[in-house]
């Protein structure tokens, strides 16, 4: 990207699960203390990969109206019955299941994370894009420290990403024009959809992801404006 088309960006918005939190140790180190608390054993990351797997299809009945507007959270219990049975945990009952649904609030962020945000918050305004519900966001934020200024999610606009009315709506909410925004991910399916919607893109690696089909988009990314290793090589390219 040219330094004249840089400088036309003004905030960044930043996918959560994956890009900026590890929500596969996160959720597997929840199960395991609500199993070992419950008596029950399971193979915890795989309940967490196969809950993850999960989400694609529920969000997916929504697009088409097999569903109401149904947000994050409610998605994801809706599902946890369904893993449960299949790793044989099902001796969970309905309150530790809950329970359980609010792993998503309690996420490691990733070594670069609070350190490569803070500085990228220094040029920019730097705000979550996350088809996570806001409530589930703002728990995130408190338990893993981040210093986002903003929220923006998926709830807001009755749209999952990557419906372009998030994107658009996300400008919008931001007082900016898309091609002023910048998205940042480590899913190039989400950069592509926000680059169709008239935003700049940001590729960063995240070597331990788990994304659809199991394994992590890597480097290169010659389709994405940025290309980077994490947020502070992000921070570094960007003069931040």
């Amino acid at each position: 990207m040219s330094s004249l088309e840089l400088n036309a960006v003004r905030a960044l918005t930043f996918d959560v699960f994956g890009t900026t939190v590890d929500w596969l140790s996160g959720v597997a180190a929840e199960a395991r203390r609500l199993g070992a608390e419950a008596g029950v054993k399971a193979d915890w990351e795989r309940l967490a990969r196969e809950w993850r797997e999960l989400y694609m299809p529920s969000m997916d009945k929504v697009r088409r109206g097999e569903l109401p507007w149904t947000n994050f959270d409610r998605l994801h219990r809706m599902s946890l019955d369904q893993v449960l049975r299949d790793v044989g945990a099902e001796e969970f009952d309905a309150g530790v299941r809950d329970e359980l649904t609010r792993a998503w609030e309690k996420l490691p962020a990733w070594p670069d994370t609070v350190d490569g945000l803070t500085r990228l918050a220094r040029r920019f305004t730097v705000s979550t894009l996350s088809n996570g519900n806001r409530s589930q966001q703002h728990a995130l934020i408190r338990f893993s420290g981040l210093p986002f200024q903003r929220v923006l999610s998926a709830e807001d606009f009755g749209h999952y990403k990557p419906d372009p009315e998030v994107y658009l709506g996300a400008a919008s909410a931001l007082g900016l024009q898309p091609g002023e925004v910048m998205m940042v991910a480590a899913h190039k399916g989400d950069l592509r959809a926000a680059q169709a919607a008239g935003m700049r893109a940001a590729f960063v690696e995240r070597p331990l992801e788990k994304g659809p089909g199991g394994g992590a988009d890597r480097l290169p990314d010659p389709d994405s404006d940025v290309q980077a290793t994490d947020f502070l090589d992000l921070a570094a390219q960007l003069s931040c």
